[in-house]
């Protein structure tokens, strides 16, 4: 990522309240680029909402589908006027309900995933009562609660006739994320290319279409290396070397949006225990869930703002929970830091705002703010209060016991 301009830090730290989240525009035009010039042509990508869906209108044009697993997210494309036949309706759970009112709006839907024979009967039942064919890809399982059993997807095609309203445009599969490894990646792409040669041999079906998720790994810590060129180089061929051939397209969250984030939160303590420094933030791990099991195990991406001058010594930053899990970094170098200085954790445009334990000891939700191409601030979101969802609703309905 692109790191951040003095100015636009001094900028952003004066003019926004803290904690906050700054998603760069313009770091993730740059990053979506830098995927297409380093993937083969004709590779198409899918961004999944789920990593971060503030930046879901600075996309549109930029990809080529958008993938959507809850009511919420559908809401939000709806209300950003996202064109339809671009929406992938995936999700483990489907709503009838949501389902229902999306086969009877008649606007074009590019995909619906089939996770279980009965998401599959939902669709077929919908699509026969409205006498229209919905396009369906149906999700094969990596071995988790995901997607469906070989088997069943074998059963499907074989029968494919009897869901004469139902359009099997192929598979999707995704299997997890921060992939490093290439040969897994290959591993992977064997077996789905062997299901897919299964299906033709045996039962004639021609897959027009793979959703393949890559899970992208995203450095995190300042002690990994990794060349990225390189490993989308390699992944490159093995795409190029499939001997099935259906239409790709890759579905990306994390490894789109991560590096077009920081997460901005502010000193308001500190103090030595014990011969340990302590610096109190008013942020916390409520809003870096992204670091998962290695939060404060390595050294962050991160730096304060302003730079000071002198010897550097450690500092364990924590956050503003009270529990003894809330922290941030062990032992980060900091020279004289101050109340009020600003912590700038870079790469965090993935899945922080979204995965974070928000309703802990009611703390309000970050601030979020959308930097735009010309690199003027916009305040998309204030800072959110979350008392106010464990408050009585007006007007509630009461019900007694009898």
């Amino acid at each position: 990522m692109k790191k951040m301009e003095r100015h636009e830090l001094e900028y952003l730290t004066r003019s926004f309240p803290t904690p906050t989240y700054v998603f760069d525009a313009r770091v993730l035009r740059e990053r979506v680029r830098f995927l297409r010039e380093n993937l083969p042509d004709g590779v198409g990508l899918c961004y999944a909402i789920k990593a971060n869906p503030f930046i879901v209108g600075e996309l549109e044009g930029l990809v080529d589908r958008f993938e959507l697993c809850s009511p919420g997210e559908l809401r939000i494309c709806q209300e950003l006027a996202l064109p339809s036949e671009q929406f992938v309706i995936s999700g483990v759970y489907k709503s009838p309900e949501v389902i229902a009112e999306l086969t009877r709006s008649g606007g074009p839907i590019g995909a619906y995933t089939a996770e279980s024979l009965s998401q599959l009967a939902l669709l077929a039942r919908l699509s026969e009562e409205r006498r229209e064919r919905l396009p369906v890809l149906l999700r094969l399982t990596s071995g988790n609660q995901f997607g469906m059993a070989e088997e069943e997807v074998r059963e499907t095609i074989r029968n494919r006739a009897s869901y004469p309203f139902l359009d099997f445009q192929g598979l999707q599969y995704f299997s997890g994320t921060q992939k490093t490894s290439l040969k897994r990646l290959r591993r992977e792409l064997d077996y789905v290319q062997g299901v897919l040669r299964g299906l033709r041999e045996e039962f004639g079906y021609e897959a027009r279409e793979l959703e393949f998720g890559p899970g992208f790994p995203v450095m995190y810590f300042a002690s990994e290396e990794f060349d990225e060129a390189a490993f989308l180089a390699e992944f490159s061929e093995l795409l190029r070397g499939m001997e099935e051939k259906p239409r790709l397209v890759l579905e990306l969250g994390r490894s789109i949006a991560a590096s077009c984030g920081v997460y901005l939160t502010r000193i308001v303590d500190k103090k030595s225990n014990h011969d340990q420094n302590y610096a109190i933030v008013d942020g916390g791990m409520n809003h870096l869930v992204y670091y998962g099991q290695s939060m404060a195990m390595k050294l962050p991406l991160c730096h304060a703002y302003p730079e000071r001058s002198g010897e550097p010594e450690k500092w364990n930053l924590c956050g503003s929970l009270c529990t003894v899990n809330d922290i941030l970094v062990k032992q980060l170098p900091l020279c004289g830091p101050q109340i009020g200085d600003v912590l700038v954790f870079e790469n965090t445009g993935a899945y922080c705002m979204t995965e974070g334990i928000s309703l802990f000891l009611s703390r309000a939700l970050p601030a979020v703010v959308l930097l735009r191409d010309g690199g003027e601030a916009e305040l998309v979101r204030g800072t959110l209060e979350t008392y106010k969802m464990n408050m009585p609703q007006e007007n509630g309905e009461k019900k007694g016991m009898e």
